[in-house]
């Protein structure tokens, strides 16, 4: 265990793709980002965290709007979010 990279909190991580891999072959995203960005940008996530972002954004705003932490910190419904995720066990 270690620490998500959201809600800061320590437990069992999964890896979330910054970039979704379902986008990689979108002309949106082949814009935005390198080959290397879509492979290798991940975050090391909790699975509330991680199963709470693919049910608040589209695989198509995470690939254009939220493909930082730091952008989904700064999103308003994430914030609320992580307000209550930080109380939970």
């Amino acid at each position: 265990m270690t620490q998500c990279e959201l809600c800061d909190r320590d437990k069992e991580l999964t890896s979330h793709h910054l970039i979704p891999k379902q986008t990689h072959s979108k002309s949106y995203a082949l814009g935005l980002h390198t080959k290397e960005e879509m492979k290798f940008n991940r975050a090391m996530l909790c699975r509330l965290c991680h199963r709470e972002i693919h049910r608040f954004f589209t695989h198509k705003e995470l690939a254009t709007l939220y493909y930082t932490v730091e952008m989904l910190r700064n999103n308003e419904t994430v914030k609320k979010f992580l307000v209550w995720a930080r109380k939970q066990k």
